[in-house]
């Protein structure tokens, strides 16, 4: 780890993983009642004290906040600095006692995220970097997967799309898949090198993304969505979906996963 420029952004992200942490421990996975919003994603009690905490702890004059669980105020695409935050991304997970959720904290500068910081309270584990100083995994330097072939490669997989039977498609692929919940967790672990690759054919959120693409982005590795390099903080948070690996495996992963992305690039 470098010295960093943005050492001010990383001391907030700290301070705000710490009050979170603190408000985890005010619930417990498996016993806490959940509602459904639109589209049939569950949404807690802990997640909207979670969003308070954070907004509270990061957001400063002449900054853009986009969180899931706040009114999107299209102001923030004014400003060249926005906080991009899932307040409790596994929801699913949190509700079900699965410990795959997590805090996922982004800063994202002028379309690019440029800071992460991403904790799971139940397994103990927290990532935080930035692009220009590296990364760290509980308080450690660590660095994306210099795997450098698909064969034998672990892949992260969204555990609702497993599921829903759309990795079938993948079952004879050189790579090992584990189906696992969070798509901010997902990407933690691989820009700490404790598995090689995630990717997502799914539409997905700029906040199930941003921290976790700044932190592969710190640790070395690539990111893009499926037709292009990952922008934040459009007017529609939407993307058309998400690859995230290690350097040695980009060639080779974008090679294999094109038949899937054509119809993406097409658009």
């Amino acid at each position: 780890m470098t010295q960093s420029s943005y050492s001010d952004v990383l001391e907030r992200i700290e301070s705000a993983i710490e009050a979170a942490k603190e408000v985890f421990a005010r619930f417990t996975p498996g016993e806490i009642a959940a509602e459904y919003k639109a589209g049939h994603d569950p949404v807690t009690e802990a997640d909207r004290a979670l969003d308070v905490v954070l907004r509270k702890n990061l957001l400063r004059q002449g900054e853009g906040w986009l969180s899931e669980e706040s009114a999107d105020d299209l102001a923030r695409v004014n400003y060249d600095r926005v906080w991009v935050v899932d307040p409790l991304d596994g929801t699913r997970e949190f509700v079900q006692g699965i410990p795959e959720f997590c805090v996922s904290i982004a800063m994202v500068e002028r379309g690019r995220p440029i800071a992460g910081g991403i904790c799971n309270p139940a397994t103990n584990e927290t990532f935080l970097g930035a692009v220009d100083s590296g990364l760290t995994y509980n308080g450690k330097a660590a660095k994306v997967s210099q795997r450098g072939e698909l064969d034998g490669a672990v892949v992260l997989a969204s555990r609702s799309e497993t599921k829903r039977g759309e990795w079938v498609q993948f079952q004879t692929a050189p790579f090992k898949v584990e189906p696992m919940g969070s798509v901010a967790y997902k990407l933690a672990r691989v820009s700490a090198g404790l598995s090689d690759i995630t990717f997502t054919l799914t539409p997905k959120h700029e906040w199930d993304v941003a921290a976790g693409a700044a932190l592969v982005m710190s640790g070395g590795g690539f990111v893009q969505t499926l037709a292009s390099p990952l922008t934040c903080n459009r007017r529609d948070p939407l993307i058309d979906g998400l690859i995230a690996c290690g350097p040695n495996l980009r060639d080779e992963l974008l090679q294999f996963l094109a038949p899937y992305l054509q119809p993406a690039a097409q658009r």
